[in-house]
């Protein structure tokens, strides 16, 4: 004897409802923190500029290239999620120093960043002050997702 497909009947109350598949963890966490304070177009163009910094944290941290049904090729994207936090000036400082007690890979970007025009006096900029005395307005850290995780504790997401 054969049995005729079935067709799906339509869902009803009790019928589970379809949910998307549940977002991979992964073993490390990418997070950027920016200073509150900051005007919108600095926080996102410090955060820019720190997820570009993160991209070479490791080998392995970038995905694979796009392509579009129609045959466009775009750049690979980082390969997991980008958590964003805001902090006030002091938090910022004390969650960067907890960072380079962890020696996690970390980007940076100072207020004086903002005047200059090109990489090579950024990094001069950079250099000419000691780590506790930079005038943060944000970094961002790479690394074991527990690490990072004690790293931002405390931290507000930013939205």
């Amino acid at each position: 004897m054969t049995t005729a497909p079935t067709t799906p009947s339509a869902p009803t109350a009790t019928a589970t409802p379809r949910t998307a598949p549940a977002a991979p963890r992964f073993d490390t966490k990418i997070a950027v923190i920016v200073r509150d304070d900051l005007a919108v177009w600095q926080k996102l163009n410090v955060t820019a500029f720190l997820a570009s910094g993160i991209a070479h944290a490791s080998g392995d941290i970038m995905g694979k290239r796009y392509e579009d049904a129609s045959g466009h090729d775009y750049l690979a994207l980082l390969r997991e999620p980008v958590l964003c936090y805001t902090a006030d000036a002091g938090a910022l400082t004390r969650t960067h120093a907890r960072a380079l007690s962890r020696a996690v890979p970390t980007a940076l970007y100072t207020a004086d960043m903002f005047t200059t025009g090109n990489d090579d006096d950024n990094r001069a900029a950079v250099r000419a002050v000691t780590a506790d005395d930079l005038d943060l307005v944000g970094f961002a850290v790479y690394g074991p997702r527990g690490i990072v995780d004690k790293i931002t504790k405390g931290l507000k997401l930013h939205g």
